[in-house]
Formats: C-alpha cells, sequence, structure tokens
C-alpha cells in the first residue's frame, strides 16, 4: 500500500505544480479540441533581474524581454525538454555562459537581439541541434571565430546586423551556396536569411565572398540589405558593396603536370600542380575517398605563386584513382585532379618440360630434390616480381640419396642444357657476325666552332646495339675521346672541339674486328670573333693613318704658301705705298680786295715733301682747325 501511497502523492503534487506560473510572467495556454495545446510564457517585469526558474514544464515558448536581467546562468533551462522558442530580447544581458542552453534538443529559434553581448558562446550550439533561426542583432559583437563555423551549418536565419563586425572567417560563406559547390535551387523553403548590415565593414580580400554574393541575383543566400557599404579602408570608405572593387585579390588558378597518368607497378610516381592567386594560396592533395595525402613538399618561389609535388613510392593497385591538388585563400578555392592508373598483374613464368626440382630447407642449406614425377605438358607458374632482389652468395647444391634414383632424368635435363649451351654459343657467334657489319653514310654535319654533329645509318644492327664514338685531332692518338651511344639513334653531337682544328671520328661496333670501323676526316670552323676583332682593329688603323697623313699635307700646304707668300712682299709694298698716299695741297686765306664780290677766299700752293710728313704726323681734329684771321699760319688738310 506505501508505493500505491507514494505515487498518489507524486502525482496530486505534479498536478499542482504544472499549472504553476512565476509572479513575474504571464502564463498562456493555448488549447485545442483535443484535449492538447501548447503553453507559452512572457516575462517581461522591469524589476526582473534573474532569469526565472520555476518555468511549467510544458512551455513551448518563452520570452523574456525588457528586463534587467544581466546574465543567463548555466543550465538555466535544461528542465525544459519541450521548449522550442526561446526569445530573450531587449534586456541587459552582456554575458552567456556556454553551458547556458544545455539540454534544449528540440529548440527551432533563439533569438537574443538588443542585449549587450559582445562575446557569444559559439560551441554551446552543439547542445541545440535542430536549431534553425539564430538572431543576434543589436548587440556588441566584434568577431565570429572559425570555430563557429561547424555550428552554423543548418542555421537558415542569421541575424548579425547591428554589431561591430569589421569582417568574417573567409570559409563562413564555404558553407552556403554558391561557394559550397552545391547546385543552385529556386526552392523558397531552401533559401538562407543573412542579415549582415549596419556594421563597420573593412572591405578587403577576407570578405571578397561577401562583396562578390551581394553583386549576385537569383541565389538561395538572400541578404537582408543588398546595400551595405564599406567604412574601410579610406579609399573604399563609403562605397557600397556592389561597386567596390578589390585589390590585390585574386581566386587562385591550379595547373597540373598531367591529367591522366599510367605507371607500371612498384614504380615511383611524382604528381606536382602549380597554383597562382593573391594572397598566396595554400595547397594539399587529398585522395578520392576524401582522405588527405601526406608525402607532399611544397614551396612558394615568389609571392602569388605556389607548387606542390606528391611522391607515391613502389605504387600498387590500391593506389589508383583521383587525387585532387586543392588550391585555396581568402578570395576563394580552386582545385585540378590527376587520373592514375597502374598497368601490370602477376607475372607468369612457364617452365620446360622436364624434371622439377622442389627446394627443402635444412640445417645445412638449400636442399634440391628433383620430384619423383614427370610430367608431359608444360607447368605454368605465377610468381609476383619482388621489388628489390638482394643477392646472395650461391652455393652448390647438395643432393640427397633420392637423387640417385633420378639419374636418368639428370642426365636428360643435362643433355638438354648441353643443347642449350650450344644454342647460346651459336646465337652468341652469329651477334659477333651482325657487329662486323658496316655502318653506312658516316657523315660530319653542322660544324661550328666547338661542335659538330655525327649522321649514320646503321643496316642489320638491333636499334639497342651499342656503338662507340671515337674522336680525336687527326694525328693526335693520345687525346682521344669516347661517346657511347646505340645503332637505332643514327645522330651523335661532339662537343668541346678547338676552332680551325681537323679532327678525325671512328663508329665504333661492339664485337667488330680491328681496322675496320668506319671513320671520316672533318674541320671545325675558324673563331668568327677573333677574326672580326681583328678586322675590327685593322679598320680603326686605318683611318687613323688616314687622319694623320691629311694633317702632315694641310701642314705642308701651309708651309708652302706661307714660303711664295713671302717672295712677293717687295712689290706689295710699292703697290701699297701708291694706294695709301692721296694728292696733299696747301691752301691759305685770300688777301682781302676792295672787290665786293669775291669769287675765290682760298689760294693753292705747292707742298714740299716735309710739308707733307708733317701734315701726315697731325692728327684728325688738328687738321680740321681754321682761323679767321689773316696773321695765322696755314693749315695743312688732307
Amino acid at each position: 500500500m506505501r508505493p500505491l501511497l507514494y505515487v498518489h502523492v507524486f502525482a496530486c503534487c505534479l498536478g499542482i505544480a504544472r499549472p504553476f506560473c512565476p509572479s513575474q510572467c504571464t502564463c498562456v495556454f493555448h488549447g485545442r479540441t483535443d484535449g492538447t495545446g501548447t503553453r507559452s510564457v512572457l516575462c517581461n517585469d522591469p524589476d526582473m533581474s534573474d532569469v526565472p526558474v520555476n518555468v511549467p514544464l510544458d512551455t513551448v515558448k518563452l520570452r523574456i524581454e525588457k528586463t534587467m536581467v544581466r546574465r543567463i546562468p548555466t543550465e538555466a533551462f535544461y528542465y525544459l525538454v519541450d521548449l522550442r522558442y526561446l526569445w530573450i530580447t531587449y534586456n541587459s544581458i552582456s554575458s552567456v555562459d556556454t553551458a547556458s542552453f544545455y539540454n534544449l534538443k528540440v529548440l527551432h529559434e533563439l533569438r537574443l537581439d538588443g542585449n549587450m553581448i559582445s562575446v557569444f558562446p559559439w560551441e554551446s550550439l552543439k547542445e541545440m541541434p535542430r536549431l534553425k533561426t539564430l538572431d543576434l542583432h543589436n548587440n556588441r559583437i566584434t568577431n565570429v571565430p572559425n570555430e563557429a563555423i561547424p555550428y552554423l551549418l543548418n542555421i537558415t536565419y542569421l541575424d548579425l546586423s547591428s554589431n561591430k563586425l569589421t569582417t568574417l572567417p573567409s570559409d563562413l560563406m564555404d558553407i552556403w551556396p554558391p561557394f559550397n559547390g552545391a547546385p543552385m535551387s529556386h526552392n523558397v523553403s531552401q533559401k538562407i536569411v543573412l542579415g549582415l548590415q549596419d556594421n563597420p565593414w573593412f572591405c578587403d580580400c577576407k570578405i571578397s565572398k561577401l562583396i562578390e554574393l551581394s553583386k549576385m541575383s537569383g541565389t538561395p543566400v538572400v541578404l537582408m540589405d543588398q546595400f551595405m557599404a564599406c567604412t574601410g579602408p579610406e579609399n573604399l570608405a563609403g562605397v557600397l558593396f556592389q561597386r567596390a572593387e578589390l585589390d590585390n585579390c585574386v581566386k587562385p588558378s591550379v595547373m597540373t603536370s598531367a591529367t591522366k597518368i599510367t605507371s607500371p607497378l612498384g614504380s615511383n610516381v611524382l604528381l606536382r600542380c602549380d597554383a597562382t592567386g593573391f594572397p598566396t594560396p595554400t595547397l594539399y592533395w587529398k585522395k578520392s575517398d576524401g582522405s588527405l595525402v601526406n608525402n607532399t613538399v611544397q614551396e612558394s618561389p615568389e609571392e602569388g605563386v605556389r607548387w606542390s609535388i606528391m611522391s607515391l613510392h613502389g605504387i600498387l593497385h590500391k593506389d589508383a584513382g583521383n587525387y585532387s591538388c586543392k588550391a585555396k585563400n581568402v578570395a576563394g578555392n580552386a582545385e585540378a585532379a590527376i587520373s592514375i592508373s597502374v598497368a601490370g598483374a602477376l607475372s607468369t613464368t612457364i617452365l620446360p618440360p622436364g624434371p622439377t626440382f622442389q627446394p627443402e630447407l635444412t640445417s645445412q642449406g638449400p636442399t634440391f630434390t628433383p620430384s619423383t614425377d614427370t610430367p608431359n605438358s608444360l607447368v605454368a607458374t605465377s610468381t609476383v616480381l619482388p621489388r628489390t632482389l638482394t643477392a646472395v652468395g650461391a652455393k652448390k647444391p647438395k643432393t640427397t640419396a633420392s637423387t640417385s634414383l633420378q639419374k636418368g632424368p639428370l642426365k636428360q635435363a643435362k643433355g638438354q642444357q648441353g643443347a642449350g649451351g650450344r644454342k647460346l654459343a651459336a646465337d652468341e657467334k652469329s651477334k659477333k657476325g651482325d657487329a662486323t657489319k658496316s655502318v653506312k653514310d658516316l657523315k660530319i654535319v653542322e660544324e661550328t666552332v666547338d661542335t659538330a654533329v655525327l649522321l649514320w645509318r646503321a643496316d642489320g644492327l638491333p636499334n639497342d646495339a651499342p656503338l662507340t664514338v671515337v674522336y680525336s685531332p687527326y694525328d693526335e692518338d693520345d687525346s682521344k675521346r669516347t661517346l657511347e651511344t646505340n645503332a637505332g639513334s643514327g645522330k651523335e653531337l661532339l662537343e668541346g672541339l678547338s676552332s680551325g682544328t681537323r679532327y678525325s671520328v671512328c663508329l665504333v661496333a661492339k664485337g667488330s674486328a680491328a681496322g675496320k670501323d668506319p671513320c671520316v676526316d672533318f674541320y671545325t670552323l675558324d673563331n668568327v670573333e677573333e677574326g672580326g676583332q681583328s678586322r675590327l682593329f685593322n679598320i680603326i688603323s686605318g683611318i687613323a693613318c688616314a687622319l694623320v697623313l691629311s694633317l702632315i699635307a694641310l701642314l705642308l700646304y701651309k708651309i708652302i704658301h706661307l714660303y711664295c707668300k713671302g717672295s712677293g712682299t717687295a712689290l706689295d709694298e710699292e703697290e701699297l705705298e701708291k694706294d695709301s698716299y692721296v694728292k696733299f695741297e696747301t691752301i691759305s686765306m685770300k688777301e682781302r680786295t676792295l672787290n665786293s664780290h669775291p669769287t675765290e677766299f682760298w689760294a693753292r700752293r705747292a707742298t714740299t715733301e716735309s710739308e707733307r710728313m708733317l701734315l701726315c704726323s697731325r692728327s684728325s681734329i688738328d687738321s680740321q682747325m681754321t682761323y679767321k684771321s689773316d696773321s695765322s699760319r696755314c693749315e695743312y688738310l688732307c
């Protein structure tokens, strides 16, 4: 009876507690005609300072609005297992604990807008796996870390507007189309709404995808405000995202050395890819199953360029498949694929008819015992070729007593071995005979100062037959040089020759008779540079000699001219004397007469040589002076 009493008391208490509502809240039950319903609780008392703890257990929607609540404590709602809508808006909340939303497994909508949250515990979102709406607008959030990206994969409504965000992680936009590679869908139910306006965005390469998204139309991601603007840098301040052009921001591009490779089984393979972009992209390799490849090397020779090499050692069939080289920077992603195929399988060895030796391990070493049955048909055995062969010292096999019973088969095997030996000798002899065949059309072409090209045509020799090219200056056997080649190449370059020298070159085939090797002589060209220098020196010397001779001839001409001019000096002086003097006359004033109309006022008289010399020695100014008086002496004028 006691257990039944305890159950009854618990049921009564539960019935009393279920309809209980906090004193500062309002509880409303939305019933249906079938007797079921949902309960919503509204707490908007301005004097409330703590999150209520006695909220009814069947609450589906809880609203705490316009209160003095400053923090959300740990596990504040862990007992509200049916809670689907949690609105804690326009309060004074500045602190949110990592475990504040513990056990809210069915929560669909979380709104914390209108508070003073500067750091949001993004890892707390893992406690709400069904969360679709996250509203954090009108807070003080300054950063969204990379660690938050995995918790936002299922969010279809994210509002971070009116915060203090200047940038976003470049990988954030990669979780949504079109950047995640998912096909574009126009289904309204699959739309993703982002609120990022009213933030001081610094427009650089880190948010280049967001700027690119604002310029797109018809994408599954919808921005609440298409007219977001840049706050920085200075050259983009106030510029709308739709018109912003970023400098030094280039998406990566990848180029591989090949797209499809077929490699033999057990070989080593090197795959290379090169990427360009700004900032310099990072490179990594992935297999077709998505696993990373670790044995890689990469280097960035300059800004904006990076290359990577992946190595596969001893390739097996399991290594076949597609390998992707992926490049990534903050501006975007790119990748290129290489397909590897492995050629080759298990090798098959066919043994000739005869006794089959089976090795038996004994204490003294390997002992070979022939089998008792001798099959009449060929025996095929499949073996796997080893990657590396280890050499072991050969030991003469010891036979047990049972080998004496098989002397007949052994003799037969020896006879076959002897026949095989004779056949090998005949083959070797035939090879020597082939080697003696002449090499035709041996000639030298394209001679230069220090190189020449040797051509030949080998008839009757296999392409892989070894040949040796021997060459040296003519009649100088001490300085011979050799080159190894094969008959199929038909061409060999001779380097390191001296200019203007005669050379002799011979082509020697392995096993050929001595003295029957074809040879040819040739000359290398003279050094054109030295000849050109000598010609230039001769031209300059000729020009200098011509100038010197011209100067000498000019000096001789001047000297002769002056000498000839000196012989006619006396004659010139006489002519100069005649031409330099004029006829001088002396004039004087006539005496006055009574005639009132005189006809002449001056009288001429002859002058002596002494007077003429006196006249020439006086200045021109003195010669112009005249006197009006009769008593003045005469003046000489010229």
